[in-house]
Protein backbone atom coordinates (compact mmCIF):
# COMPACT_ATOMS: atom_id res chain seq x y z
CA UNK A 1 0.00 0.00 0.00
CA UNK A 2 1.36 3.41 -0.98
CA UNK A 3 1.41 5.93 1.87
CA UNK A 4 3.71 8.61 0.46
CA UNK A 5 4.66 10.21 -2.85
CA UNK A 6 8.07 11.87 -3.19
CA UNK A 7 9.05 14.13 -6.07
CA UNK A 8 12.16 15.32 -7.80
CA UNK A 9 12.01 19.11 -8.35
CA UNK A 10 13.82 20.27 -11.50
CA UNK A 11 12.08 19.30 -14.76
CA UNK A 12 9.60 17.24 -12.76
CA UNK A 13 7.53 19.96 -11.07
CA UNK A 14 8.54 22.88 -13.31
CA UNK A 15 10.41 23.31 -16.64
CA UNK A 16 13.89 23.83 -15.22
CA UNK A 17 15.83 23.24 -18.44
CA UNK A 18 13.68 25.64 -20.45
CA UNK A 19 14.04 28.28 -17.74
CA UNK A 20 17.83 27.99 -17.64
CA UNK A 21 18.16 28.03 -21.41
CA UNK A 22 15.98 31.11 -21.91
CA UNK A 23 17.52 32.96 -18.96
CA UNK A 24 21.06 32.41 -20.27
CA UNK A 25 20.10 33.47 -23.80
CA UNK A 26 18.51 36.66 -22.50
CA UNK A 27 21.57 37.36 -20.36
CA UNK A 28 23.79 37.15 -23.46
CA UNK A 29 21.50 39.47 -25.41
CA UNK A 30 21.46 41.95 -22.51
CA UNK A 31 25.26 42.02 -22.35
CA UNK A 32 25.47 42.74 -26.08
CA UNK A 33 22.86 45.51 -25.79
CA UNK A 34 24.77 46.97 -22.83
CA UNK A 35 27.90 47.32 -24.93
CA UNK A 36 29.74 43.99 -25.02
CA UNK A 37 31.93 44.42 -28.09
CA UNK A 38 33.57 41.21 -29.25
CA UNK A 39 33.93 39.62 -32.65
CA UNK A 40 31.51 36.83 -31.80
CA UNK A 41 27.88 36.04 -32.54
CA UNK A 42 25.31 35.66 -29.77
CA UNK A 43 25.28 31.94 -30.53
CA UNK A 44 29.05 31.75 -29.99
CA UNK A 45 28.79 33.72 -26.76
CA UNK A 46 26.07 31.36 -25.55
CA UNK A 47 28.29 28.36 -26.26
CA UNK A 48 31.11 30.01 -24.30
CA UNK A 49 28.73 30.61 -21.40
CA UNK A 50 27.68 26.96 -21.46
CA UNK A 51 31.36 26.04 -21.35
CA UNK A 52 31.70 28.10 -18.18
CA UNK A 53 28.64 26.40 -16.66
CA UNK A 54 30.01 22.96 -17.51
CA UNK A 55 33.45 23.75 -16.09
CA UNK A 56 32.39 25.51 -12.89
CA UNK A 57 28.95 24.03 -12.24
CA UNK A 58 25.50 25.56 -12.53
CA UNK A 59 25.59 27.01 -9.01
CA UNK A 60 28.78 29.04 -9.40
CA UNK A 61 27.98 32.68 -8.45
CA UNK A 62 30.11 34.42 -11.13
CA UNK A 63 29.29 32.84 -14.47
CA UNK A 64 29.15 36.17 -16.29
CA UNK A 65 32.47 37.46 -14.92
CA UNK A 66 34.07 34.20 -16.01
CA UNK A 67 32.46 34.48 -19.44
CA UNK A 68 33.96 37.93 -19.98
CA UNK A 69 37.41 36.67 -19.03
CA UNK A 70 36.93 33.69 -21.34
CA UNK A 71 36.23 35.96 -24.34
CA UNK A 72 39.08 38.33 -23.51
CA UNK A 73 37.14 41.18 -21.90
CA UNK A 74 38.00 42.68 -18.53
CA UNK A 75 35.10 42.13 -16.07
CA UNK A 76 32.77 45.13 -16.40
CA UNK A 77 30.18 45.70 -13.65
CA UNK A 78 27.74 47.23 -16.14
CA UNK A 79 27.85 44.20 -18.43
CA UNK A 80 27.62 41.74 -15.56
CA UNK A 81 24.71 43.65 -14.01
CA UNK A 82 22.86 43.68 -17.33
CA UNK A 83 23.27 39.91 -17.58
CA UNK A 84 22.20 39.32 -13.99
CA UNK A 85 19.06 41.46 -14.33
CA UNK A 86 18.05 39.77 -17.59
CA UNK A 87 18.74 36.34 -16.13
CA UNK A 88 16.63 36.91 -13.02
CA UNK A 89 13.81 38.67 -14.88
CA UNK A 90 13.55 35.68 -17.20
CA UNK A 91 13.80 33.28 -14.28
CA UNK A 92 10.83 34.92 -12.56
CA UNK A 93 8.81 34.79 -15.77
CA UNK A 94 9.46 31.08 -16.34
CA UNK A 95 9.49 29.84 -12.74
CA UNK A 96 5.98 28.42 -12.83
CA UNK A 97 4.85 24.86 -12.12
CA UNK A 98 3.74 22.67 -14.98
CA UNK A 99 -0.03 23.22 -15.42
CA UNK A 100 -1.00 19.84 -13.95
CA UNK A 101 1.24 20.03 -10.85
CA UNK A 102 -1.05 21.82 -8.39
CA UNK A 103 -4.20 19.81 -9.31
CA UNK A 104 -2.18 16.60 -8.93
CA UNK A 105 -0.74 17.63 -5.56
CA UNK A 106 -4.22 18.60 -4.32
CA UNK A 107 -5.59 15.22 -5.42
CA UNK A 108 -2.78 13.35 -3.67
CA UNK A 109 -3.41 15.31 -0.48
CA UNK A 110 -7.12 14.49 -0.68
CA UNK A 111 -6.12 10.82 -0.83
CA UNK A 112 -4.38 11.26 2.53
CA UNK A 113 -0.89 10.62 1.18
CA UNK A 114 2.20 12.20 2.68
CA UNK A 115 4.21 14.23 0.17
CA UNK A 116 7.91 14.92 -0.02
CA UNK A 117 10.69 16.21 -2.24
CA UNK A 118 14.19 14.85 -2.84
CA UNK A 119 16.35 17.26 -4.79
CA UNK A 120 20.01 18.03 -5.39
CA UNK A 121 21.42 21.51 -4.97
CA UNK A 122 21.96 24.42 -2.61
CA UNK A 123 19.23 24.55 0.07
CA UNK A 124 18.43 28.26 -0.24
CA UNK A 125 18.12 28.00 -4.03
CA UNK A 126 15.94 24.90 -3.94
CA UNK A 127 13.69 26.40 -1.26
CA UNK A 128 13.45 29.61 -3.28
CA UNK A 129 12.18 27.58 -6.22
CA UNK A 130 9.57 25.77 -4.13
CA UNK A 131 8.36 29.01 -2.56
CA UNK A 132 8.25 30.98 -5.82
CA UNK A 133 6.43 28.06 -7.45
CA UNK A 134 3.83 28.39 -4.69
CA UNK A 135 3.92 24.68 -3.81
CA UNK A 136 6.15 24.49 -0.72
CA UNK A 137 3.17 24.15 1.62
CA UNK A 138 2.09 20.88 -0.03
CA UNK A 139 5.11 18.95 1.21
CA UNK A 140 5.49 17.27 4.59
CA UNK A 141 9.26 17.12 4.17
CA UNK A 142 11.95 18.32 1.75
CA UNK A 143 15.35 16.61 1.52
CA UNK A 144 18.10 18.61 -0.22
CA UNK A 145 21.44 17.00 -1.01
CA UNK A 146 23.65 19.68 0.53
CA UNK A 147 21.69 19.47 3.79
CA UNK A 148 22.21 15.73 4.18
CA UNK A 149 25.64 15.34 2.57
CA UNK A 150 24.64 12.88 -0.13
CA UNK A 151 23.34 13.25 -3.70
CA UNK A 152 21.23 11.21 -6.07
CA UNK A 153 21.59 8.43 -7.17
CA UNK A 154 22.99 7.38 -3.79
CA UNK A 155 20.12 5.40 -2.23
CA UNK A 156 20.82 6.94 1.17
CA UNK A 157 19.14 10.23 0.25
CA UNK A 158 15.93 8.36 -0.59
CA UNK A 159 16.11 6.34 2.61
CA UNK A 160 16.47 9.57 4.58
CA UNK A 161 13.34 10.89 2.87
CA UNK A 162 11.14 7.88 3.63
CA UNK A 163 12.41 7.75 7.20
CA UNK A 164 11.50 11.38 7.75
CA UNK A 165 8.07 10.78 6.25
CA UNK A 166 7.54 7.81 8.57
CA UNK A 167 6.99 5.20 5.87
CA UNK A 168 8.83 2.13 4.60
CA UNK A 169 10.57 2.36 1.19
CA UNK A 170 8.04 -0.04 -0.33
CA UNK A 171 5.25 2.30 0.82
CA UNK A 172 6.68 5.28 -1.07
CA UNK A 173 6.41 6.28 -4.70
CA UNK A 174 9.22 8.37 -6.19
CA UNK A 175 8.57 10.53 -9.26
CA UNK A 176 11.46 11.94 -11.29
CA UNK A 177 12.59 12.65 -14.84
CA UNK A 178 16.10 11.14 -14.97
CA UNK A 179 16.63 7.38 -15.26
CA UNK A 180 20.30 7.63 -14.23
CA UNK A 181 19.74 9.64 -11.05
CA UNK A 182 16.11 9.56 -9.98
CA UNK A 183 15.04 6.08 -11.04
CA UNK A 184 18.37 4.39 -10.30
CA UNK A 185 18.68 5.81 -6.80
CA UNK A 186 15.06 5.22 -5.81
CA UNK A 187 15.12 1.67 -7.19
CA UNK A 188 18.26 0.94 -5.17
CA UNK A 189 16.52 2.24 -2.05
CA UNK A 190 13.48 0.01 -2.61
CA UNK A 191 10.91 2.65 -3.54
CA UNK A 192 8.29 2.26 -6.25
CA UNK A 193 9.50 4.38 -9.17
CA UNK A 194 7.77 6.54 -11.75
CA UNK A 195 9.61 8.27 -14.56
CA UNK A 196 7.91 11.34 -16.03
CA UNK A 197 9.25 11.85 -19.55
CA UNK A 198 9.39 15.61 -19.86
CA UNK A 199 12.12 18.24 -19.88
CA UNK A 200 15.73 17.96 -21.02
CA UNK A 201 16.12 14.25 -20.25
CA UNK A 202 12.82 12.99 -21.65
CA UNK A 203 14.56 10.92 -24.34
CA UNK A 204 17.47 9.70 -22.21
CA UNK A 205 17.63 5.92 -22.40
CA UNK A 206 18.26 3.73 -19.33
CA UNK A 207 21.88 2.60 -19.12
CA UNK A 208 21.29 -0.21 -16.64
CA UNK A 209 18.47 -2.46 -15.57
CA UNK A 210 18.16 -0.49 -12.33
CA UNK A 211 17.40 2.63 -14.41
CA UNK A 212 14.10 1.13 -15.59
CA UNK A 213 11.12 2.52 -13.65
CA UNK A 214 8.15 0.57 -12.41
CA UNK A 215 5.91 3.03 -14.25
CA UNK A 216 6.43 5.60 -16.97
CA UNK A 217 4.25 8.63 -17.70
CA UNK A 218 4.49 11.65 -19.99
CA UNK A 219 2.58 14.19 -17.92
CA UNK A 220 2.25 14.51 -14.17
CA UNK A 221 -1.54 14.29 -14.36
CA UNK A 222 -1.09 10.65 -15.41
CA UNK A 223 0.26 9.97 -11.91
CA UNK A 224 -3.32 9.74 -10.65
CA UNK A 225 -3.87 6.54 -12.61
CA UNK A 226 -0.67 5.02 -11.24
CA UNK A 227 -1.57 5.88 -7.65
CA UNK A 228 -5.12 4.56 -8.02
CA UNK A 229 -3.75 1.24 -9.29
CA UNK A 230 -1.29 0.99 -6.42
CA UNK A 231 -3.92 1.88 -3.84
CA UNK A 232 -6.10 -0.88 -5.28
CA UNK A 233 -3.23 -3.36 -4.92
CA UNK A 234 -2.30 -3.63 -8.62
CA UNK A 235 1.50 -3.34 -8.94
CA UNK A 236 1.48 -3.05 -12.74
CA UNK A 237 5.27 -3.11 -12.88
CA UNK A 238 7.33 -1.75 -15.78
CA UNK A 239 4.43 -0.22 -17.70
Amino acid sequence: MIRAVIFDLDDTLYPSSKLAREARWNAIRAMVEAGLDVDMTEEELYEELMGVVKEYGSNHPRHFDLLLKRVGVDPDPKLVAAAVVAYHDTKLAYLKPYPDVIPTLLWLKEKGLRLGVVTSGIPVKQWEKLIRLGIHHFFDDVVISEDVGVEKPNPRIFKIAVSRLGVAPSEALYVGDRPDRDVRGANRAGLVTVRVRQGKYRDLKPEREEDIPDFEIRRLRELKGVVERLLSGDSGENE
